[in-house]
């Protein structure tokens, strides 16, 4: 796969192109797309800001950004090297919702110079896709640029994530029939991802979690914390628990993996509690092996690969969610709406079809942009943040 990808990269010579939506072959749609025609566009949106959304095609246009610091798995290969990756999601965008996007990477790490970079040109698009920063310095980045942006800013790695695990979660607490109020929920890996999954889940009503990093069980009053985990540590393990991921996770209900390869064993797994739920999502070797979970009891396992049942992949969340943020004009992608994703991503597997393995529709299920769209939109309206 890796060989013939790097083949087809150099036939493809990039993923994307600009096209015109415009025919100019003769003098006058010259006039008409250029000067002196373009000039009254111009005019009218110099007196109504709004009207850029109307006259250009800023209304579909998402800017996909990166500074190259955490591209898939393989770390801080710089701006161009994730390049490849930026034009790939900019794919992704127009094949399974119709949104245009835009590849842009940014050469610099340092938080308040991408910030201002990303302001200064957000009045080219309808929203802002971060991707493949590396924490803490992602959410440092997406709180800043919310806060003076007038248009939506996401960072998928964390809250698309969050979004089809939560999609994931409600269908599988289904199957094994537990109340996501009831349950134990160890998430190991602290980084974006886990922090984001961890604050969608007690949005949607988890009360006990248990962060893990590298160094076991994040609890309030630890010592060395960093600023994001010491945040996260006062709002999450209940119990104060301590100890190592083998440790706490004994009794619990769900395991969330968003770590690296091998991290939990079948006798890892033996310790959980009745009918344990097992989402083992590192790239591409997971936590634990399908096998080697189901060996261990588990009841419901989902990786994000797609070989595997159950694939826990953004692509089922982040078109539609900004094909409903665009459809709305909205002006944030709140958690009402992110929370509307989950419960409408979730809706498409039905009772009847709904298996230990199929709790989420498959990707090239063609009802979920649309599905989730609509209920992304609707939510920007009941929440306030839809402008039309």
């Amino acid at each position: 796969m890796k060989e013939e990808s790097l083949k087809k990269h150099y036939e493809w010579k990039g993923k994307i192109e600009v096209c015109s939506r415009t025919p100019v072959k003769n003098s006058a749609d010259l006039s008409l797309a250029y000067t002196p025609g373009v000039a009254q566009p111009c005019l009218e949106i110099q007196k109504d800001y709004n009207l850029s959304f109307e006259l250009t095609r800023r209304w579909n246009l998402i800017g996909v950004i990166t500074d190259g610091s955490a591209v898939l798995g393989l770390g801080n290969i710089g701006p161009e090297a994730g390049m490849p990756v930026m034009e790939g999601k900019c794919v992704l965008f127009k094949e399974f919702a119709g949104v245009d996007a835009f590849p842009l990477c940014i050469r610099s790490n340092d938080v308040d110079e991408i910030v201002n970079t990303i302001y200064n040109i957000s009045g080219s698009f309808g929203g802002i896709n971060l991707e493949d920063i590396a924490a803490p310095r992602c959410f440092e980045i997406e709180r800043k640029l919310k806060e003076k942006c007038d248009i939506p800013v996401f960072h998928d790695d964390q809250h698309g994530t969050a979004i089809v695990v939560a999609a994931a979660m409600l269908n599988a607490l289904k199957l094994v029939q537990k109340d996501i109020r009831d349950i134990k929920c160890i998430i190991n890996g602290a980084g974006a991802a886990g922090t984001a999954i961890g604050e969608h889940l007690m949005k949607l009503g988890l009360k006990n979690l248990v962060m893990c990093d590298k160094f076991g069980a994040l609890c309030k009053g630890m010592d060395g914390l960093s600023d994001a985990h010491r945040a996260l540590a006062e709002k999450t393990n209940p119990h104060m628990e301590k100890g190592s991921l083998a440790e706490v996770i004994r009794g619990a209900d769900v395991f969330v993996g968003v770590s690296a390869p091998n991290m939990l064993t079948a006798e890892t797994v033996a310790t959980m509690a009745e009918k344990p739920i097992v989402f083992a999502m590192a790239n591409p070797t997971p936590e634990i092996m399908p096998d080697e979970a189901k060996r261990g009891g588990a009841y419901i396992v989902g990786t994000g690969r797609s070989d595997f049942p159950n694939q826990i992949n953004n692509v089922l969340a982040f078109p539609g969610i900004f094909r409903g943020a665009l459809d709305a004009r909205a002006s944030d992608i709140n958690d009402e709406m992110k929370m509307a994703a989950s419960y409408a991503l979730a809706s498409l597997v039905s009772e009847e079809e709904l298996s230990p393995e199929y709790i989420l529709p498959k990707a090239f299920d063609g009802r979920i942009a649309g599905a989730v769209a609509k209920a992304v939109k609707q939510a920007a309206r009941d929440s306030g943040v839809a402008r039309i």
